[in-house]
């Protein structure tokens, strides 16, 4: 398994949101299950993946498929008291970081819970005004 992979499920399981910038490059592009839009930039997706890291809970990979640079990963969750599952699907660049993160999820119920709590975050968290700026 290529070592970015590996290491952003030891992330990812130890809840510690601040390791994943290192994992993803400048331009990376995060495709979130909840709206069809397109985060870009390190710093963006970092706090994006941080905030999911809180809103999921006993978060675990069951499936990790791929070889070279694209990889899925099939996730088990839930999301309060509603269970989910979904697919990290993960393209790394030459460099072996993460270029593109788009996330498929199901059912339909976890994924509005998801956006709820997703939107209730980024409405407090003041990086994301920032963030809205740049893009506007």
């Amino acid at each position: 398994m290529h070592p970015t992979i590996t290491l952003m499920q030891e992330v990812v399981a130890s809840g510690d949101d601040s390791r994943i910038a290192d994992l993803l490059a400048e331009n990376v592009k995060f495709m979130p299950p909840t709206y069809y839009a397109t985060w870009t930039g390190r710093a963006p997706v970092a706090a994006v993946l941080g905030h999911v890291g809180q809103v999921f809970s006993d978060f675990s990979y069951r499936r990790v498929m791929g070889e070279g640079k694209d990889w899925a990963l099939e996730f088990q969750c839930k999301i309060g008291d509603l269970d989910a599952v979904g697919v990290d699907l993960i393209t790394l660049d030459d460099d072996g970081l993460i270029e593109t993160f788009e996330v498929a999820m199901r059912p339909l119920k976890s994924v509005a819970a998801l956006r709820e709590a997703m939107n209730a975050r980024v409405q407090t968290d003041a990086r994301f005004l920032e963030f809205r700026k740049a893009l506007t």
